[in-house]
Protein backbone atom coordinates (compact mmCIF):
# COMPACT_ATOMS: atom_id res chain seq x y z
CA UNK A 1 0.00 0.00 0.00
CA UNK A 2 2.85 2.41 0.87
CA UNK A 3 4.77 2.00 -2.22
CA UNK A 4 1.38 2.17 -4.58
CA UNK A 5 0.62 5.57 -2.31
CA UNK A 6 4.42 6.91 -3.47
CA UNK A 7 3.96 5.97 -7.12
CA UNK A 8 0.90 7.69 -7.42
CA UNK A 9 2.34 10.84 -5.88
CA UNK A 10 5.16 10.40 -8.05
CA UNK A 11 2.59 10.37 -11.28
CA UNK A 12 0.83 13.17 -9.93
CA UNK A 13 3.66 15.44 -10.05
CA UNK A 14 5.05 14.67 -13.32
CA UNK A 15 1.69 15.63 -14.81
CA UNK A 16 1.62 18.67 -12.80
CA UNK A 17 5.15 19.33 -14.42
CA UNK A 18 3.90 18.41 -17.57
CA UNK A 19 0.67 20.76 -17.13
CA UNK A 20 2.93 23.47 -16.58
CA UNK A 21 5.03 22.68 -19.32
CA UNK A 22 2.19 22.76 -22.00
CA UNK A 23 0.98 26.17 -20.24
CA UNK A 24 4.30 27.57 -21.01
CA UNK A 25 4.38 26.43 -24.56
CA UNK A 26 1.74 28.41 -24.81
CA UNK A 27 2.89 31.84 -25.00
CA UNK A 28 6.20 30.92 -25.78
CA UNK A 29 7.65 28.18 -28.22
CA UNK A 30 4.09 26.02 -29.46
CA UNK A 31 4.07 25.66 -33.03
CA UNK A 32 1.06 26.80 -35.04
CA UNK A 33 -0.56 23.25 -34.87
CA UNK A 34 0.48 22.64 -30.93
CA UNK A 35 -1.55 25.91 -30.46
CA UNK A 36 -4.50 24.79 -32.48
CA UNK A 37 -4.22 21.32 -30.29
CA UNK A 38 -4.07 22.81 -26.82
CA UNK A 39 -2.89 20.37 -24.34
CA UNK A 40 -4.12 17.44 -25.92
CA UNK A 41 -0.62 16.14 -26.24
CA UNK A 42 -0.50 15.36 -22.57
CA UNK A 43 -4.03 14.04 -22.12
CA UNK A 44 -3.93 10.53 -22.47
CA UNK A 45 -1.14 10.39 -19.70
CA UNK A 46 -3.55 12.60 -17.52
CA UNK A 47 -6.49 10.38 -18.23
CA UNK A 48 -4.60 6.87 -17.09
CA UNK A 49 -4.45 8.78 -13.49
CA UNK A 50 -8.12 9.94 -13.59
CA UNK A 51 -10.03 6.91 -14.73
CA UNK A 52 -13.95 6.79 -14.78
CA UNK A 53 -14.22 3.43 -13.80
CA UNK A 54 -12.75 1.18 -11.14
CA UNK A 55 -8.82 0.25 -11.62
CA UNK A 56 -8.58 -2.67 -14.15
CA UNK A 57 -12.01 -2.29 -14.86
CA UNK A 58 -12.52 -3.05 -18.90
CA UNK A 59 -13.91 0.76 -20.83
CA UNK A 60 -17.58 -0.28 -22.66
CA UNK A 61 -17.47 -0.90 -26.41
CA UNK A 62 -19.43 1.82 -28.41
CA UNK A 63 -22.99 0.34 -29.06
CA UNK A 64 -21.70 -1.11 -33.00
CA UNK A 65 -24.20 0.74 -35.61
CA UNK A 66 -25.91 -0.79 -38.77
CA UNK A 67 -23.66 0.38 -41.82
CA UNK A 68 -24.94 3.93 -43.05
CA UNK A 69 -26.14 4.39 -46.85
CA UNK A 70 -23.84 7.01 -47.97
CA UNK A 71 -24.75 9.05 -50.86
CA UNK A 72 -22.73 8.56 -54.22
CA UNK A 73 -19.98 10.63 -54.86
CA UNK A 74 -20.37 12.91 -58.08
CA UNK A 75 -18.39 11.79 -60.88
CA UNK A 76 -18.83 14.22 -63.66
CA UNK A 77 -18.45 18.03 -63.39
CA UNK A 78 -21.18 20.29 -62.17
CA UNK A 79 -21.96 23.88 -62.95
CA UNK A 80 -20.87 26.59 -60.57
CA UNK A 81 -21.45 30.42 -60.43
CA UNK A 82 -19.46 33.01 -58.68
CA UNK A 83 -20.04 34.39 -55.97
CA UNK A 84 -19.30 37.64 -54.38
CA UNK A 85 -16.29 37.12 -52.45
CA UNK A 86 -15.16 33.90 -54.27
CA UNK A 87 -11.84 33.35 -55.73
CA UNK A 88 -11.05 30.00 -57.77
CA UNK A 89 -8.61 29.28 -54.37
CA UNK A 90 -11.96 29.10 -52.37
CA UNK A 91 -14.18 27.45 -54.96
CA UNK A 92 -11.84 24.72 -54.91
CA UNK A 93 -10.91 24.18 -51.46
CA UNK A 94 -15.03 24.96 -51.09
CA UNK A 95 -15.93 21.70 -53.76
CA UNK A 96 -12.90 19.27 -52.37
CA UNK A 97 -10.55 19.39 -55.98
CA UNK A 98 -7.49 21.16 -55.74
CA UNK A 99 -6.74 24.87 -57.30
CA UNK A 100 -4.70 22.86 -60.38
CA UNK A 101 -7.31 21.15 -61.23
CA UNK A 102 -10.28 23.81 -61.36
CA UNK A 103 -8.12 25.89 -63.71
CA UNK A 104 -7.21 22.99 -65.69
CA UNK A 105 -11.07 21.90 -66.21
CA UNK A 106 -11.37 25.78 -66.77
CA UNK A 107 -8.70 26.76 -69.21
CA UNK A 108 -8.31 29.63 -66.70
CA UNK A 109 -5.47 32.04 -67.89
CA UNK A 110 -5.28 34.26 -64.92
CA UNK A 111 -6.07 33.36 -61.35
CA UNK A 112 -6.80 36.61 -60.54
CA UNK A 113 -9.37 37.59 -63.18
CA UNK A 114 -13.31 36.12 -61.42
CA UNK A 115 -16.37 37.85 -62.27
CA UNK A 116 -19.46 37.75 -60.46
CA UNK A 117 -21.43 35.36 -62.22
CA UNK A 118 -18.88 33.24 -64.31
CA UNK A 119 -19.53 29.87 -64.80
CA UNK A 120 -17.13 27.56 -64.10
CA UNK A 121 -16.65 23.42 -64.62
CA UNK A 122 -16.03 21.72 -61.09
CA UNK A 123 -14.49 18.50 -62.07
CA UNK A 124 -15.34 15.40 -59.71
CA UNK A 125 -13.25 15.43 -56.24
CA UNK A 126 -10.57 12.91 -55.92
CA UNK A 127 -10.91 11.48 -52.50
CA UNK A 128 -7.55 10.92 -50.90
CA UNK A 129 -8.60 8.52 -47.84
CA UNK A 130 -10.95 7.12 -45.68
CA UNK A 131 -12.06 8.42 -42.54
CA UNK A 132 -11.36 6.60 -39.28
CA UNK A 133 -14.27 4.02 -37.77
CA UNK A 134 -13.25 4.83 -34.31
CA UNK A 135 -15.99 6.55 -32.32
CA UNK A 136 -15.63 9.67 -30.48
CA UNK A 137 -18.44 10.14 -28.67
CA UNK A 138 -22.01 8.57 -28.71
CA UNK A 139 -24.80 10.73 -30.11
CA UNK A 140 -25.97 11.98 -26.87
CA UNK A 141 -23.07 13.76 -25.46
CA UNK A 142 -23.46 15.68 -28.53
CA UNK A 143 -26.92 16.41 -27.95
CA UNK A 144 -28.49 18.84 -25.25
CA UNK A 145 -30.39 15.89 -23.26
CA UNK A 146 -31.08 13.69 -21.18
CA UNK A 147 -27.82 13.53 -20.15
CA UNK A 148 -27.09 17.07 -19.09
CA UNK A 149 -29.49 17.58 -16.64
CA UNK A 150 -27.94 17.35 -13.54
CA UNK A 151 -24.40 18.81 -15.65
CA UNK A 152 -23.52 22.42 -14.53
CA UNK A 153 -21.16 24.62 -16.65
CA UNK A 154 -20.61 26.78 -13.40
CA UNK A 155 -19.63 24.68 -11.39
CA UNK A 156 -17.47 22.33 -13.29
CA UNK A 157 -15.45 25.72 -13.91
CA UNK A 158 -15.38 26.52 -10.09
CA UNK A 159 -11.96 26.34 -8.83
CA UNK A 160 -10.52 25.51 -12.62
CA UNK A 161 -7.50 29.23 -13.28
CA UNK A 162 -9.12 28.64 -17.27
CA UNK A 163 -9.31 32.30 -19.05
CA UNK A 164 -12.76 30.99 -19.58
CA UNK A 165 -13.31 32.14 -15.95
CA UNK A 166 -12.68 35.68 -16.16
CA UNK A 167 -14.22 36.02 -19.99
CA UNK A 168 -17.13 38.52 -20.37
CA UNK A 169 -19.02 39.15 -23.37
CA UNK A 170 -21.88 41.53 -24.86
CA UNK A 171 -24.31 39.10 -26.43
CA UNK A 172 -27.61 40.51 -27.80
CA UNK A 173 -27.67 43.29 -25.62
CA UNK A 174 -26.40 41.31 -22.28
CA UNK A 175 -23.47 41.09 -20.82
CA UNK A 176 -23.26 37.30 -20.01
CA UNK A 177 -19.70 35.21 -18.43
CA UNK A 178 -17.91 32.86 -20.31
CA UNK A 179 -20.22 30.25 -18.67
CA UNK A 180 -23.42 31.91 -19.47
CA UNK A 181 -22.47 32.08 -23.43
CA UNK A 182 -21.13 28.22 -23.33
CA UNK A 183 -25.02 27.57 -21.58
CA UNK A 184 -26.71 29.89 -23.66
CA UNK A 185 -25.40 28.53 -27.26
CA UNK A 186 -26.08 24.59 -25.24
CA UNK A 187 -29.56 25.61 -25.21
CA UNK A 188 -29.88 27.46 -28.04
CA UNK A 189 -28.62 25.04 -30.28
CA UNK A 190 -28.87 22.00 -28.68
CA UNK A 191 -26.04 20.79 -28.26
CA UNK A 192 -23.95 19.36 -25.16
CA UNK A 193 -22.17 21.68 -22.99
CA UNK A 194 -19.55 19.42 -22.41
CA UNK A 195 -18.85 19.03 -25.70
CA UNK A 196 -18.33 22.58 -26.22
CA UNK A 197 -16.14 22.72 -23.45
CA UNK A 198 -14.18 19.79 -24.64
CA UNK A 199 -13.68 21.79 -27.65
CA UNK A 200 -12.82 24.88 -26.61
CA UNK A 201 -9.94 23.14 -24.41
CA UNK A 202 -9.03 20.98 -27.01
CA UNK A 203 -8.60 24.18 -29.49
CA UNK A 204 -7.77 27.09 -27.41
CA UNK A 205 -7.07 25.74 -23.86
CA UNK A 206 -9.28 27.73 -22.52
CA UNK A 207 -10.20 25.92 -19.45
CA UNK A 208 -7.34 25.26 -17.88
CA UNK A 209 -4.78 27.73 -19.59
CA UNK A 210 -5.02 31.43 -17.95
CA UNK A 211 -3.71 32.96 -20.38
CA UNK A 212 -3.64 31.61 -23.88
CA UNK A 213 -1.86 32.55 -26.98
CA UNK A 214 -3.57 36.22 -28.61
CA UNK A 215 -5.11 34.28 -31.67
CA UNK A 216 -6.74 32.19 -28.91
CA UNK A 217 -7.95 34.81 -27.39
CA UNK A 218 -9.50 36.26 -30.63
CA UNK A 219 -10.37 33.23 -32.05
CA UNK A 220 -11.03 30.64 -29.03
CA UNK A 221 -12.04 27.40 -31.51
CA UNK A 222 -8.99 28.21 -34.18
CA UNK A 223 -11.80 29.71 -36.86
CA UNK A 224 -9.89 32.67 -37.95
CA UNK A 225 -12.49 34.41 -39.70
CA UNK A 226 -13.13 38.55 -38.73
CA UNK A 227 -16.55 37.67 -38.47
CA UNK A 228 -16.10 35.31 -35.86
CA UNK A 229 -14.21 36.86 -33.74
CA UNK A 230 -14.89 36.36 -29.85
CA UNK A 231 -16.46 33.20 -27.72
CA UNK A 232 -20.17 33.61 -28.82
CA UNK A 233 -19.55 33.60 -32.46
CA UNK A 234 -16.83 30.78 -32.22
CA UNK A 235 -19.65 28.53 -29.83
CA UNK A 236 -21.84 29.19 -32.69
CA UNK A 237 -19.89 28.49 -35.61
CA UNK A 238 -18.94 25.20 -33.88
CA UNK A 239 -22.63 24.25 -32.58
CA UNK A 240 -24.25 24.82 -36.14
CA UNK A 241 -21.13 22.45 -37.34
CA UNK A 242 -21.69 20.07 -35.40
CA UNK A 243 -25.31 20.22 -36.09
CA UNK A 244 -25.11 19.87 -39.60
CA UNK A 245 -22.95 16.79 -39.08
CA UNK A 246 -24.99 14.98 -37.04
CA UNK A 247 -28.34 15.77 -38.55
CA UNK A 248 -26.52 14.98 -42.48
CA UNK A 249 -26.01 11.33 -40.99
CA UNK A 250 -28.90 10.70 -39.89
CA UNK A 251 -30.70 11.37 -43.33
CA UNK A 252 -28.12 9.22 -45.27
CA UNK A 253 -26.72 12.75 -46.73
CA UNK A 254 -23.01 13.19 -45.88
CA UNK A 255 -21.01 11.72 -48.45
CA UNK A 256 -17.83 13.50 -47.82
CA UNK A 257 -15.45 15.42 -45.29
CA UNK A 258 -13.92 18.84 -47.55
CA UNK A 259 -10.97 19.10 -45.20
CA UNK A 260 -9.55 23.13 -44.43
CA UNK A 261 -6.51 21.84 -46.95
CA UNK A 262 -9.58 21.20 -49.46
CA UNK A 263 -8.15 17.39 -49.14
CA UNK A 264 -11.72 15.01 -49.66
CA UNK A 265 -12.54 12.66 -47.04
CA UNK A 266 -14.96 9.87 -47.64
CA UNK A 267 -16.82 9.21 -44.22
CA UNK A 268 -16.49 5.21 -42.80
CA UNK A 269 -20.23 3.51 -42.72
CA UNK A 270 -19.88 2.13 -39.16
CA UNK A 271 -19.64 5.51 -37.06
CA UNK A 272 -22.16 6.64 -35.01
CA UNK A 273 -23.93 10.35 -35.86
CA UNK A 274 -22.36 11.88 -32.59
CA UNK A 275 -19.10 10.69 -34.63
CA UNK A 276 -20.15 12.09 -37.37
CA UNK A 277 -21.11 15.39 -36.30
CA UNK A 278 -17.49 15.79 -34.27
CA UNK A 279 -15.58 14.39 -37.76
CA UNK A 280 -17.59 17.22 -39.83
CA UNK A 281 -16.74 20.28 -37.15
CA UNK A 282 -13.03 19.07 -37.39
CA UNK A 283 -13.36 19.22 -40.87
CA UNK A 284 -14.06 22.73 -41.05
CA UNK A 285 -10.90 23.47 -39.01
CA UNK A 286 -8.05 21.42 -39.71
CA UNK A 287 -5.79 19.58 -42.21
CA UNK A 288 -5.74 16.12 -43.10
CA UNK A 289 -2.88 15.14 -40.46
CA UNK A 290 -4.46 17.19 -37.53
CA UNK A 291 -7.87 16.08 -38.51
CA UNK A 292 -7.22 12.43 -38.21
CA UNK A 293 -5.43 13.29 -35.13
CA UNK A 294 -8.28 15.44 -33.50
CA UNK A 295 -11.19 11.99 -34.19
CA UNK A 296 -8.85 9.05 -33.19
CA UNK A 297 -7.59 7.83 -29.90
CA UNK A 298 -5.45 10.55 -29.16
CA UNK A 299 -7.41 13.53 -29.99
CA UNK A 300 -10.77 14.72 -28.46
CA UNK A 301 -11.65 11.74 -26.43
CA UNK A 302 -8.42 12.16 -24.55
CA UNK A 303 -9.59 15.66 -23.65
CA UNK A 304 -12.80 14.59 -23.23
CA UNK A 305 -11.70 11.62 -20.87
CA UNK A 306 -8.99 13.98 -18.86
CA UNK A 307 -12.31 16.74 -18.21
CA UNK A 308 -14.79 14.72 -17.75
CA UNK A 309 -15.11 10.95 -17.78
CA UNK A 310 -14.61 8.20 -20.94
CA UNK A 311 -17.77 9.62 -23.32
CA UNK A 312 -19.43 6.12 -23.44
CA UNK A 313 -19.65 6.07 -19.76
CA UNK A 314 -21.39 8.81 -19.77
CA UNK A 315 -23.92 8.09 -23.24
CA UNK A 316 -27.96 7.25 -22.65
CA UNK A 317 -29.24 5.63 -25.95
CA UNK A 318 -31.21 5.73 -27.77
CA UNK A 319 -32.17 9.25 -27.88
CA UNK A 320 -34.85 8.55 -29.52
CA UNK A 321 -36.99 5.08 -28.23
CA UNK A 322 -38.25 2.85 -30.59
CA UNK A 323 -41.94 3.76 -32.09
CA UNK A 324 -41.66 7.21 -30.65
CA UNK A 325 -44.77 9.20 -31.78
CA UNK A 326 -45.91 12.75 -31.47
CA UNK A 327 -48.28 13.51 -29.00
CA UNK A 328 -51.77 15.08 -30.86
CA UNK A 329 -50.96 18.88 -31.49
CA UNK A 330 -53.54 21.90 -32.47
CA UNK A 331 -52.43 24.65 -35.02
CA UNK A 332 -50.79 27.58 -33.43
CA UNK A 333 -53.35 29.67 -34.16
CA UNK A 334 -56.73 30.18 -33.05
CA UNK A 335 -59.95 28.81 -34.77
CA UNK A 336 -61.49 30.41 -37.47
CA UNK A 337 -58.21 33.20 -38.01
CA UNK A 338 -56.51 32.20 -41.30
CA UNK A 339 -52.55 32.47 -41.57
CA UNK A 340 -50.57 31.93 -44.24
CA UNK A 341 -48.06 28.76 -44.41
CA UNK A 342 -45.22 30.09 -46.22
CA UNK A 343 -42.17 27.77 -45.18
CA UNK A 344 -41.76 24.28 -45.24
CA UNK A 345 -39.59 21.56 -43.47
CA UNK A 346 -36.46 23.83 -42.86
CA UNK A 347 -33.25 24.60 -40.26
CA UNK A 348 -35.10 23.97 -36.25
CA UNK A 349 -32.09 26.52 -35.12
CA UNK A 350 -29.13 28.08 -37.48
CA UNK A 351 -28.48 26.61 -40.30
CA UNK A 352 -27.09 23.32 -38.88
CA UNK A 353 -29.98 21.46 -37.53
CA UNK A 354 -32.19 19.25 -38.39
CA UNK A 355 -35.09 20.33 -40.86
CA UNK A 356 -37.57 20.74 -38.18
CA UNK A 357 -39.14 23.93 -38.64
CA UNK A 358 -42.36 24.91 -40.26
CA UNK A 359 -43.26 28.86 -41.06
CA UNK A 360 -46.80 30.91 -40.93
CA UNK A 361 -47.59 34.55 -41.20
CA UNK A 362 -50.22 36.18 -39.56
CA UNK A 363 -53.39 37.38 -41.40
CA UNK A 364 -53.05 41.12 -43.86
CA UNK A 365 -51.00 41.87 -46.73
CA UNK A 366 -48.35 44.05 -44.79
CA UNK A 367 -44.50 42.90 -46.02
CA UNK A 368 -41.91 43.20 -43.76
CA UNK A 369 -41.50 43.33 -39.64
CA UNK A 370 -44.60 44.78 -38.98
CA UNK A 371 -46.60 44.43 -35.37
CA UNK A 372 -49.57 41.86 -35.42
CA UNK A 373 -52.06 41.82 -32.89
CA UNK A 374 -53.10 38.25 -34.17
CA UNK A 375 -51.87 35.20 -31.55
CA UNK A 376 -49.86 32.42 -31.40
CA UNK A 377 -51.70 30.02 -29.09
CA UNK A 378 -50.45 27.12 -27.83
CA UNK A 379 -50.22 23.63 -29.58
CA UNK A 380 -50.23 21.86 -26.35
CA UNK A 381 -51.05 21.47 -22.67
CA UNK A 382 -47.53 22.22 -20.90
CA UNK A 383 -45.20 24.53 -19.07
CA UNK A 384 -43.37 28.02 -20.54
CA UNK A 385 -39.78 27.07 -19.81
CA UNK A 386 -37.96 30.09 -21.42
CA UNK A 387 -39.38 33.33 -22.97
CA UNK A 388 -36.69 35.59 -23.77
CA UNK A 389 -35.06 37.33 -27.26
CA UNK A 390 -37.98 36.09 -29.22
CA UNK A 391 -37.71 32.55 -28.48
CA UNK A 392 -40.91 30.87 -25.93
CA UNK A 393 -40.53 27.21 -25.10
CA UNK A 394 -42.96 24.85 -24.12
CA UNK A 395 -42.23 21.77 -21.85
CA UNK A 396 -44.46 19.30 -22.39
CA UNK A 397 -43.93 16.25 -19.85
CA UNK A 398 -43.91 18.40 -16.46
CA UNK A 399 -40.34 18.05 -15.64
CA UNK A 400 -39.27 21.50 -16.41
CA UNK A 401 -36.35 20.65 -18.53
CA UNK A 402 -35.42 21.35 -22.16
CA UNK A 403 -33.29 18.19 -22.40
CA UNK A 404 -35.67 15.68 -21.50
CA UNK A 405 -39.15 14.72 -23.28
CA UNK A 406 -41.25 16.68 -26.01
CA UNK A 407 -40.44 20.40 -26.61
CA UNK A 408 -41.60 23.12 -28.53
CA UNK A 409 -40.03 25.82 -30.47
CA UNK A 410 -42.09 29.09 -30.67
CA UNK A 411 -39.97 31.84 -32.10
CA UNK A 412 -39.97 35.44 -33.35
CA UNK A 413 -42.69 35.97 -30.41
CA UNK A 414 -43.22 39.62 -29.65
CA UNK A 415 -41.96 41.13 -26.40
CA UNK A 416 -45.11 42.77 -25.87
CA UNK A 417 -47.87 40.89 -24.59
CA UNK A 418 -45.44 37.66 -24.65
CA UNK A 419 -46.13 34.77 -21.68
CA UNK A 420 -44.45 34.47 -18.85
CA UNK A 421 -41.51 31.91 -18.43
CA UNK A 422 -43.12 29.33 -15.44
CA UNK A 423 -46.55 30.05 -16.85
CA UNK A 424 -48.82 26.96 -16.93
CA UNK A 425 -51.16 26.57 -20.60
CA UNK A 426 -53.50 24.76 -21.86
CA UNK A 427 -53.80 24.08 -25.55
CA UNK A 428 -55.39 27.31 -27.24
CA UNK A 429 -53.71 29.57 -24.59
CA UNK A 430 -52.19 32.43 -25.74
CA UNK A 431 -48.54 32.93 -26.54
CA UNK A 432 -47.92 36.41 -27.83
CA UNK A 433 -47.98 37.87 -30.95
CA UNK A 434 -45.63 37.00 -34.27
CA UNK A 435 -42.68 39.63 -35.01
CA UNK A 436 -39.27 39.55 -35.93
CA UNK A 437 -37.76 39.65 -32.55
CA UNK A 438 -34.96 36.81 -32.24
CA UNK A 439 -33.00 35.61 -34.77
CA UNK A 440 -32.85 36.90 -38.33
CA UNK A 441 -36.26 37.86 -40.34
CA UNK A 442 -37.43 39.25 -43.04
CA UNK A 443 -41.05 39.48 -41.94
CA UNK A 444 -43.23 39.01 -39.15
CA UNK A 445 -43.66 35.23 -38.84
CA UNK A 446 -44.08 32.39 -36.54
CA UNK A 447 -41.91 29.73 -36.38
CA UNK A 448 -42.29 26.46 -34.69
CA UNK A 449 -39.74 23.13 -34.47
CA UNK A 450 -40.20 19.98 -32.17
CA UNK A 451 -37.43 18.46 -29.65
CA UNK A 452 -37.11 15.05 -28.20
CA UNK A 453 -34.60 14.27 -25.34
CA UNK A 454 -33.06 17.48 -27.00
CA UNK A 455 -33.13 16.00 -30.39
CA UNK A 456 -34.25 18.19 -33.04
CA UNK A 457 -37.34 16.58 -34.79
CA UNK A 458 -37.80 16.09 -38.64
CA UNK A 459 -40.48 17.78 -39.99
CA UNK A 460 -40.02 15.27 -43.49
CA UNK A 461 -38.81 12.18 -41.70
CA UNK A 462 -40.31 9.19 -40.02
CA UNK A 463 -41.96 10.98 -36.96
CA UNK A 464 -44.61 13.14 -38.84
CA UNK A 465 -44.87 16.14 -37.87
CA UNK A 466 -49.25 16.11 -37.46
CA UNK A 467 -51.38 19.64 -36.19
CA UNK A 468 -55.00 19.24 -36.12
CA UNK A 469 -54.55 16.30 -38.46
CA UNK A 470 -52.43 18.09 -41.07
CA UNK A 471 -49.71 16.03 -42.04
CA UNK A 472 -46.06 17.97 -43.04
CA UNK A 473 -44.15 16.43 -45.97
CA UNK A 474 -41.21 18.11 -47.62
CA UNK A 475 -39.83 17.57 -51.59
CA UNK A 476 -36.39 17.57 -50.84
CA UNK A 477 -35.58 21.39 -51.06
CA UNK A 478 -35.43 23.57 -47.73
CA UNK A 479 -38.77 25.67 -47.34
CA UNK A 480 -40.81 23.51 -49.72
CA UNK A 481 -43.27 21.35 -48.92
CA UNK A 482 -46.67 20.72 -47.80
CA UNK A 483 -49.68 20.29 -45.27
CA UNK A 484 -51.94 17.29 -45.82
CA UNK A 485 -55.52 16.00 -44.40
CA UNK A 486 -57.01 13.43 -45.86
CA UNK A 487 -57.31 14.51 -49.69
CA UNK A 488 -56.12 18.28 -48.94
CA UNK A 489 -53.41 19.79 -49.91
CA UNK A 490 -51.89 23.33 -48.91
CA UNK A 491 -48.46 24.35 -50.30
CA UNK A 492 -45.82 26.21 -48.63
CA UNK A 493 -45.77 29.79 -50.33
CA UNK A 494 -43.64 33.06 -49.54
CA UNK A 495 -46.13 35.49 -48.41
CA UNK A 496 -50.08 35.30 -48.88
CA UNK A 497 -51.27 32.90 -51.50
CA UNK A 498 -55.08 31.75 -52.18
CA UNK A 499 -52.86 28.25 -52.58
CA UNK A 500 -51.11 28.69 -48.66
CA UNK A 501 -53.91 29.65 -46.63
CA UNK A 502 -54.35 27.66 -43.48
CA UNK A 503 -56.60 27.72 -40.12
CA UNK A 504 -58.43 25.51 -37.81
Amino acid sequence: MKSTHRLSIVALILVMISLACVRNAFSNEMTDEEKIRGTASVLATQAILNPPRKPGELAPTPTPDKPHTLPTLRSDPEKYYAQAGDTYGKIANDHGITLQELIEENDILDENMLSIGQELDIPAGKPVGKAPSFKVIPDSELVFGPTTTTFSAAGFMEGRQGYLNNYSETVDDIQLAGVEVINKVARDYSVNPRLLLALLEYMGGWVTNPRPAAEQVEFPLGYDDPAYKGLYLQLSFAANNLNRGFYLWQANALGQFILKDGSLIVPDATVNAGTAGVQYFFSKMLGKDAWERAVTDHGLISQYQFLFSYPFDLGMEPLLPRGLRQPKWHLPFEPGVEWSFTGGPHSAWGTGSAWGALDFAPPGDMLGCNTSDDWVVAMADGKIIRANNGAVVEDLDGDGKEQTGWTILYMHIENRDRVERGTIVKAGDRIGHPSCEGGISTGTHLHIARRYNGTWIAADGSIPFVMDEWTSSGRGTEYDGELTRENITIEAWDGRKTENQIKR
